[in-house]
């Protein structure tokens, strides 16, 4: 896993994602309405991808102006009416990322309530495509299974069985581990037999560490 350092610029532009394909209409109101149903995807946040494809190019630089529209970065931009919450900021790169990416690692965890790890950055795995440089933003390119991910409206995370995986291969101490284990079987996010099965999948130090953790929890 590698952060990135500096401010985003060009995203990922991945014509198979199920927001890749163009959605023009033929006047300016059908066009803005197409864009607004894909910002609602992502709590009112979109990218000039989304504005080519619903075909809304010339309304952008008025939007901007009369502040309908607000930049919020290189290539990425909200609906001013949209109510702010707290958890903009995974639904702002997940729209960066056209919904190839999902919230893992710690933060998947942090959004379960799993362990105490409080992480100081936004914790993403990404499919592929190009990644923006963002000092608060660590990314993981890979692949994952439906039965990994689940919705969190905005966006989507790993589910805490699969969090509970993917932090058994990481640099996390054992302790740390304990507290993520412990808490998903105690708040009933997921059952001990599910997560030893699972980890079964898993380098055999990364399932012994989550086999240690189980025995404890």
């Amino acid at each position: 896993m590698s952060r990135h350092a500096g401010a985003p610029n060009d995203g990922p532009g991945r014509r198979g994602s199920p927001e890749g394909r163009r959605l023009r209409d033929d006047t300016p109101e059908l066009a803005w309405s197409a864009l607004r149903r894909l910002a609602g995807k992502h709590a009112g946040y979109f990218t000039t991808r989304s504005v080519v494809r619903a075909g809304c190019e010339d309304l952008m630089r008025p939007a901007l102006g009369d502040g309908s529209v607000i930049r919020v970065g290189v290539g990425l931009m909200r609906l001013s009416d949209w109510p702010t919450g707290p958890l903009d900021e995974f639904a702002m790169w997940s729209a960066w990322f056209d919904g190839s990416a999902m919230v893992s690692h710690h933060s998947a965890a942090e959004l379960h309530g799993l362990g105490r790890l409080r992480p100081r950055f936004v914790h993403m795995s990404v499919r592929g495509g190009r990644l923006p440089s963002e000092p608060g933003l660590v990314l993981l390119r890979r692949t994952w299974r439906r039965g990994d991910v689940e919705s969190a409206g905005s966006f989507l995370m790993t589910t805490p069985v699969r969090t509970v995986l993917d932090l058994a291969e990481t640099g996390i101490g054992q302790i740390a581990l304990d507290e993520v284990v412990a808490d998903a079987v105690a708040i009933r996010r997921c059952v001990g037999d599910e997560i030893r099965t699972a980890a079964e999948s898993l380098p055999s130090h990364a399932a012994l560490r989550v086999r240690r953790s189980l025995s404890r929890a």
